[in-house]
């Protein structure tokens, strides 16, 4: 059988997250949007998104990327919320059976407002 090998990171919330105000929070995670979308149309993450409502809520987000860990590394150290020390990207290979998860380009949001806009 063979298979295909993605990159996936999970963003984290460490449990020394700086505590800021809300208007510094809500610039961080629309920086952290903008960078996201920026590497979507760079053709780095295939998928990404939020995770709600689950057991462990530190576990922000998850992303699927076409490039190698190192280089996933590299991207998210620039990632705005990560420079912050809001989140902690989390860096493994994936392997699933080839053909098994397919992926396509959709529009991300750039900020919380677009994000809103599609409620």
């Amino acid at each position: 059988m063979r298979f295909d090998r993605h990159t996936v990171v999970l963003l984290v919330r460490p449990d020394d997250a700086p505590d800021l105000p809300q208007d510094a929070l809500d610039r961080i995670q629309d920086a952290h949007l903008a960078h996201q979308a920026g590497l979507v149309e760079q053709g780095a993450v295939l998928a990404a998104g939020p995770f709600l409502d689950g057991d462990d809520g530190r576990v922000r987000g998850f992303v699927v990327l076409s490039v190698d860990p190192q280089m996933a590394r590299e991207l998210y150290a620039n990632d705005p919320a990560v420079r912050a020390g809001r989140l902690v990207a989390q860096v493994s290979s994936w392997m699933v059976p080839e053909g098994q998860v397919r992926f396509e380009q959709v529009p991300v949001p750039r900020s919380m407002l677009e994000a809103a806009a599609g409620d």
